[in-house]
């Protein structure tokens, strides 16, 4: 097996995303641009997307690394406009898309259309999550379409294997389809919950950090892999699992939590950053198979596909928006007015992405009887067609949209309060603590420690209403900037003479790692009190 392809797909995607922060331009693009530009290189392989790799190898760590990401009770209070997207949108979506499909290109049967129409029914977790924090939504909308994005797959792929069935002749109707969207949706949800208080409670009891990683690394496939076994959705087990681990990470330990956090972050990175260069690296394999539709006629068809597309989710983003309210009075006095912005944005930030292609390539080539399934090949570059289009146009234009509607943006000030009063709160819990602990003998510590602990915990509370106070006339910054860099030049010089005692053969290369690592975790403390 040449493993130099995969080498290569994320050297270059990671050299390629590390490079586009520096530039305005989400990264995002600028991979799937990269992509585009690397899969006409003489003698590039050919990375065509495998449904059976990408959906359950690829799609549970980057739903579960999202949805850890995410906020229960965000998502909680959120939860019709949510409902509203991922499961209500999808079918909407579904229907209109095929069905407009249908009429545009000629011979085109309709329940191959409905297949179309499944496919890129579903705006894409990834892409959805890089963009929304690229840009600086409001945390209500960043919410919404997060959610939509953790659930709306399991619809869009059983919306797809309903259209499937019916489209290779295998009898499949509406009211058999609806059961299989129940059995799917309630099996899903039902495995997360049996799985995520045995998982959280293997977290909080196998001790070792490093193991507690790899199970976390383990975690998002086992909950996928459990709900397919049992035809259930892996997608909302994978969600339901992730969003109960997140809201509980409090009670693992803190090694574990600083481990986690970096080696999440470097999965979601590599996994993101390859996802969207495939993207634009299937545009070869997508062309050679589209035979007879070369031409103008097929660029028309992407063209009036990708308006359909972005026509249809404003038709239902808007009614959502409004109807409820016209219709509920208790929605009316719970929630604010919404204005025409709102629905705006979110019906612009649909943009498609690696899910769709991965549905797309795993339709099959022959239906019953052998025959070729009608115009796969097409599907398959309506598609593609479809995702680069909405990626490209909606993903460019949305950091201007966002600026341009002047939405409110976050308020540090205000953050900052908030935090300093929860801070200044706890220490005052952790004070009482520390003397109810001290009067007991058995605790019983010189004075200057003593001492040492209140001053951190001073310290600690002291640190963020500093960060409300004037900065430094010279250098800009405050006070609590000051301390921080002081710190880490102190740091920075222990580390120099322990280095120096290293290479004067003073201490070996064991001594110098634990040294290192002691600075190391003084150096995060200095930084996360300012963070």
């Amino acid at each position: 097996m040449d493993v130099m392809p995969l080498l290569l797909l994320v050297a270059g995607s990671a050299a390629v995303a590390a490079a586009g922060r520096r530039f305005p331009v989400p990264v995002p693009l600028l991979l799937v641009a990269a992509g585009l530009a690397v899969s006409y290189v003489p003698k590039v392989p050919d990375y065509t997307l495998d449904p059976h790799i990408v959906l359950p190898l690829l799609l549970p760590p980057l739903l579960y690394t999202a949805a850890t990401d995410s906020s229960y009770l965000d998502l909680r209070a959120q939860m019709r406009p949510v409902a509203l997207l991922s499961v209500g949108y999808v079918l909407f979506a579904t229907f209109a898309v095929g069905w407009a499909a249908y009429l545009i290109v000629p011979g085109l049967p309709l329940t191959a259309a409905l297949v179309l129409g499944a496919v890129v029914a579903p705006p894409d977790a990834v892409a959805a999550t890089a963009v929304a924090r690229r840009v600086g939504l409001p945390s209500r909308i960043t919410t919404i379409l997060q959610g939509e994005s953790l659930v709306n797959d399991a619809t869009a792929i059983t919306a797809y294997k309903v259209a499937l069935a019916a489209a290779v002749g295998e009898g499949a109707t509406w009211a058999g389809g609806i059961g299989e969207f129940l059995i799917a949706a309630v099996g899903g949800v039902g495995v997360g919950l049996v799985l995520m208080a045995p998982l959280h409670w293997l977290r909080r009891h196998v001790r070792e950090a490093l193991l507690q990683n790899t199970l976390s690394l383990l975690i998002p496939f086992v909950a996928y892999s459990v709900a397919e076994q049992v035809h259930a959705s892996g997608v909302l087990a994978v969600v339901v699992v992730a969003l109960y681990l997140g809201h509980r990470a409090w009670e693992v330990d803190f090694a574990t939590r600083l481990q986690e956090e970096a080696v999440w972050k470097m999965v979601a990175f590599v996994l993101e950053s390859a996802v969207f260069a495939l993207i634009g690296l299937q545009l070869p394999v997508v062309l050679r198979g589209l035979g007879a539709y070369e031409g103008i006629d097929a660029a028309w068809y992407a063209i009036l596909l990708f308006v359909v597309v972005v026509v249809t989710r404003f038709l239902w983003v808007y009614p959502a928006t409004f109807l409820p309210r016209i219709l509920s009075a208790r929605i009316r006095a719970r929630e604010e007015d919404p204005t025409w912005k709102t629905p705006f944005v979110i019906g612009w930030a649909g943009m498609r992405g690696v899910v769709s292609l991965a549905i797309a390539f795993s339709i099959p080539l022959t239906v019953h009887g052998g025959e070729p399934f009608p115009e796969r090949n097409l599907i398959l570059f309506l598609t593609f067609t479809t995702v680069i289009g909405t990626l490209v146009v909606q993903g460019v234009t949305l950091p201007p949209l966002i600026r341009l509607l002047k939405f409110p943006g976050r308020d540090p000030q205000a953050e900052t309060l908030a935090e300093a009063n929860a801070q200044a709160q706890a220490s005052r819990a952790a004070e009482r603590r520390l003397d109810d602990l001290l009067a007991d003998d058995r605790n019983t510590l010189p004075g200057p420690l003593a001492e040492r602990l209140r001053a951190v915990l001073e310290r600690r509370r002291n640190a963020v209403w500093e960060r409300l106070g004037q900065v430094n006339p010279v250098t800009g910054e405050t006070v609590d900037d000051t301390y921080r860099r002081l710190s880490r030049e102190m740091i920075s010089a222990e580390r120099e003479v322990f280095v120096k005692l290293r290479d004067g053969r003073y201490i070996d290369d064991e001594m110098l790692r634990v040294l290192l690592r002691r600075l190391d975790l003084e150096e995060a403390a200095a930084y996360r009190e300012a963070a």
